[in-house]
């Protein structure tokens, strides 16, 4: 997740005499880095040049909506365009079927760009501006996630005309990476060693508005608690039952104690997704589902180990059995400067689409249930402009697995305009842009700014080992640690 800190105009009005003084004295590459090259130009009116056909990809893994672990035909679509471009495709990497590494070119640098696809549960929805189920209970793209492979896509396959064309050196990868909902894909291919030899590596979201990330975000495990008792008649023998709901119950109010005491960044919740099956038998067992967080992944692992005190705690006075189930580990982002100042210029440089009345009467009737049910005021319709790139001294609320790939490689990101203002995340609302004409024109800027940025880092090896330089300095005191239990595969299925 990416935070965004807003200026008020006298602030902006600052940083934009800043900024205007201090071209002036801008270095050969930093000049490079404020106009496109003619590789670049390549790139990004190869985006262009397809931009129907990633349409389509779009509206494709927009309809297909298949959740995480189990987005067949979204990888398998993204898999042909590569390999019918001629990269080189290495499918069901990590013991995970749906997760995928396409690559073209050669030598180094080798620079790395997300594809996520996963869409999330009961959030299916129409393109249209209210609430209305594609399929009753279905899956949606709540999350944009059917845009952010596409425009990832688009923007390897940019990458590649450019290479072609302008005979660069170097590398572009694609990952497809599974289950980002849920945190899974990255991790699991990261200890299986896919991104060992990366150089760089970029991610992009769609978003409420444009902007680069530079900031951190929270870390997280996911990890179930499962307790074995003993059945029995809850009214003729209670005596003979040994409740597993009792442990999970107990549990989660040793948790909530536990809350007074944690720093204010801490987040726990937590399901309870098998409680028993009904009132009169004692349940034998019971599995409650948690996310802890933290801003810092040394607070996470000390909150983990209280938690699993606590449970243990709770199976003690109920004498069940305990069984616990880590699922994946994420840490927090790690950003880098460089990488975001050049991803921000390509943004900038660019230019962002305009929306026309049409797409922003639609945003309007998007943003109406949220007026009418919840008081909330929204000053514009869409949020199409680039927003100032500051740093964030404080961690965003979310967390993602590319924090994990940001402690091995300098990583950066950024986010455009794909949805009305102030939809809340993992909404209806976003479903119905994403599919739309608004969420395609964020889409095709995102791979374009990807694709200009790509081929700037192939270009110049001086802006790769400044990221590099810049990440050093980030990592000279920390320590890579999962709580991930070493050689255990991801899981099949999530739920």
């Amino acid at each position: 997740m990416i935070m965004h800190v807003k200026n008020n105009w006298w602030t902006g009005s600052i940083v934009g005499l800043l900024l205007a003084s201090s071209s002036l004295m801008l270095s050969a590459a930093e000049k490079e880095q404020r106009t496109l090259s003619t590789a670049q130009q390549t790139a990004v009116q190869d985006v262009q040049q397809r931009a129907e056909d990633l349409k389509a990809v779009n509206q494709s893994i927009w309809n297909y909506a298949e959740v995480g672990l189990q987005e067949t035909k979204s990888s398998q679509l993204l898999i042909e365009k590569l390999e019918a471009e001629g990269f080189k495709v290495k499918s069901g990497v990590a013991d995970m079927p749906t997760a995928f590494v396409a690559s073209y070119g050669s030598g180094k640098p080798i620079i790395g760009i997300l594809a996520e696809y996963d869409a999330l549960p009961g959030l299916s929805q129409k393109t249209v501006p209210y609430r209305e189920s594609q399929t009753e209970g279905g899956a949606g793209h709540a999350c944009g996630h059917s845009g952010l492979g596409t425009a990832a896509l688009g923007a390897a396959l940019a990458v590649k005309e450019a290479v072609d064309k302008h005979g660069l050196k170097g590398t572009v990868r694609l990952y497809g990476t599974p289950a980002e909902e849920t945190g899974l894909g990255k991790v699991y291919m990261l200890l299986d060693g896919q991104f060992e030899d990366l150089d760089i590596c970029l991610h992009w979201h769609p978003g409420n508005n444009t902007n680069v990330h530079l900031g951190s975000s929270k870390a997280l495990v996911s990890v179930k608690f499962t307790f074995t008792g003993l059945p029995s008649h809850a009214s003729v023998s209670p005596e003979s039952g040994v409740s597993a709901l009792d442990a999970v119950e107990l549990m989660n109010t040793g948790v909530n104690y536990m809350r007074e005491h944690v720093k204010e960044d801490a987040r726990m919740h937590y399901v309870i997704i098998d409680g028993g099956g009904q009132p009169n038998v004692v349940p034998a067992k019971a599995t409650v589902w948690y996310y802890v967080r933290a801003n810092a992944h040394e607070d996470l692992e000390r909150y983990y180990r209280w938690v699993v005190d606590i449970a243990k705690g709770a199976a003690l006075m109920t004498r069940t059995k305990l069984s616990i189930q880590v699922d994946t580990d994420n840490h927090e982002l790690i950003p880098n400067t460089p990488l975001s100042e050049l991803i921000h210029e390509k943004l900038t440089v660019i230019g962002p689409p305009e929306f026309s009345a049409e797409e922003k009467a639609f945003a309007r009737r998007i943003q109406q249930p949220l007026i009418e049910e919840f008081g909330q005021t929204f000053p514009v319709a869409i949020d199409s402009r680039v927003h100032t790139l500051l740093e964030s001294k404080t961690s965003s609320k979310g967390s993602t697995d590319v924090g994990d790939i940001s402690w091995h490689i300098p990583t950066g990101g950024l986010r455009t305009t794909c949805f009305a203002a102030g939809n809340p995340g993992h909404s209806w609302q976003n479903v119905a842009c994403i599919g739309s004409s608004i969420g395609e024109k964020g889409i095709l800027y995102a791979a374009e700014a990807l694709a200009a940025t790509t081929v700037a880092l192939l270009e110049n090896p001086v802006l790769v080992k400044e990221a590099q330089a810049d990440f050093d300095q980030r990592m000279k005191d920390r320590k890579y640690i999962t709580l991930i239990p070493k050689g255990q595969k991801p899981p099949v299925k999530i739920r």
